[in-house]
């Protein structure tokens, strides 16, 4: 089974969800299923149906996260160093029309571009990893090619 790298904050906020998940979640969805079961005919049950799906949808996630916790191998950027880019530095690049990007090199689940954290296993994540201060990269993206200037490592 692959290890799937994460940072610590991304592990426990999966480990918190998938707690929800089964205290309060799973619950809800079978009480839920209970009461419409008491309406009768569940043929024509739109809530009972309703409920079955949702019920449906927290299984899944469940298993999702119990797979991705199981696998996890917590990585805490604050203990690494160097001068490339790894998973967990945080990185300051400069666009083509010199405008800094800051991201930071997280797991898939964790991931967020809105918030700068992009996944290792992203277009521009691939493209970054093992790259240095200084070293120009070129990105293929759905919307073309980006061209990008390493400006800063950080392991925070």
């Amino acid at each position: 089974m692959e290890k799937a790298p994460m940072l610590l904050s991304g592990h426990q906020a999966l480990t918190a969800e998938l707690k929800n998940l089964k205290s309060v979640e799973r619950p809800a969805v079978v009480k839920a299923i209970e009461e419409a079961r008491a309406h009768g005919d569940l043929s024509e049950n739109a809530e009972y149906h309703a409920a079955k799906e949702k019920q449906g949808h927290i299984e899944t996630r469940i298993i999702e996260l119990e797979s991705a916790i199981s696998r996890a191998e917590v990585i805490d950027p604050t203990k690494l160093s160097g001068d490339r880019i790894v998973f967990g530095a945080t990185v300051t690049l400069l666009d083509e029309d010199d405008e800094e990007v800051v991201y930071q090199i997280v797991g898939e689940f964790e991931s967020d571009v809105k918030s700068g954290r992009i996944s290792y296993s992203s277009p521009l994540g691939r493209a970054l990893i093992g790259r240095s201060l200084g070293d120009d990269v070129e990105v293929k993206t759905p919307k073309g090619i980006k061209f990008y200037e390493v400006s800063a490592i950080e392991f925070k």
